[in-house]
């Protein structure tokens, strides 16, 4: 680890300890991880999100991306004291802002052929509007008293070679911004963005050195990738001081191509292996899930299989929380 990220760690860590100090760090007893979940993966109704958390998976922490028809960039700032009063009453916290930040088109780029397929969370920002997303997730981060917003690197392009040093200025200019603030920029690999595998993500971090800049490792993205095994192989690539934040979810892959979203533990993610290396390791922040798997029925019913999926491969993985 270099100088200036210890010393950055260091005054994050300080930080963070006086935002925490009337509250548990950890989210129960004896985890090491942050255990959580991104509440609208239960419900776009924030206060039953908070609920379910809270009350029937007993955690402690949550990730929020979008409530009440709204990307989290998007909520005013009456949401935003609504929001903290429902945190409050559950004594829930947010392990970060689940930004749409830089998950846009590139400007004067062929995109990939397979485009952006999926929703977006409410998310329908442009690429003049970036810097206005980062600032008000900033303030979001202040309000929801986290230290970390997640980002991406712009919908994969047909050929990002050309682009890549262009991208990865943007990303260390949004990194410096955020360094003013002590947080933590997080980029999620995510398979229709240029970074999208594991191995992609080390490559973009050896590229992008600031100390604040941190990768949110998605396994399940990772897996989209025909040929890679997220853990051990990819996770193995990756620098394991600079991963900040975890999805948690899983896959299956098809016949012929593709693949199908699974509940954890049903599918190729070696998760036993994954959370004992994460423990292994040291790793000590968020492991949150991001069920996108909805055979049960409903995002809540199948949240909630995914979450007993993901709390099992915990006990097998010898892990308590």
């Amino acid at each position: 680890m270099s100088s200036s990220r210890r010393a950055f760690l260091a005054c994050l860590g300080a930080a963070g300890a006086l935002a925490a100090a009337p509250r548990a760090v950890n989210a129960l007893a004896g985890c090491p991880f942050r255990l959580s979940i991104i509440n609208d993966e239960i419900s776009d109704d924030f206060d039953h999100a908070c609920s379910v958390a809270a009350n029937d998976f007993g955690l402690q922490w949550i990730e929020i991306r979008g409530m009440w028809g709204k990307n989290i960039a998007q909520i005013n700032d009456a949401d935003v004291d609504r929001a903290r009063a429902i945190l409050a009453k559950y004594k829930l916290r947010v392990t970060d802002i689940a930004s749409p930040l830089f998950k846009v088109h590139w400007p004067g780029a062929p995109q990939s052929k397979s485009g952006p397929p999926r929703d977006e969370f409410h998310a329908d920002f442009d690429f003049k509007h970036q810097d206005e997303v980062l600032d008000r997730c900033i303030q979001l981060c202040k309000a929801f008293e986290t230290d970390r917003i997640r980002c991406f690197d712009f919908w994969r392009l047909e050929n990002p070679a050309p682009c890549r040093d262009a991208i990865n200025d943007k990303l260390r200019q949004a990194a410096r911004e955020c360094a003013k603030h002590n947080i933590v920029l997080l980029l999620e690999n995510e398979m229709d963005c240029n970074t999208g595998s594991g191995k992609e993500a080390a490559v973009t971090l050896s590229q992008i050195q600031e100390p604040n800049f941190m990768l949110n490792w998605d396994p399940g993205n990772s897996a989209t990738f025909q040929g890679d095994t997220p853990y051990p192989d990819d996770y193995n690539l990756l620098p394991k001081d600079r991963i900040g934040h975890c999805h948690s979810k899983d896959a299956i892959r098809k016949p012929g191509g593709g693949i199908e979203w699974a509940p954890v533990g049903g599918g190729v993610i070696d998760w036993v292996g994954q959370l004992s290396a994460f423990a292994r390791d040291g790793y000590h922040y968020a492991v949150s899930l991001e069920t996108h798997w909805r055979g049960a029925g409903t995002p809540e019913a199948s949240s909630r299989v995914s979450m007993a999926g993901l709390k099992k491969c915990l006990a097998q993985a010898g892990v308590k929380c």
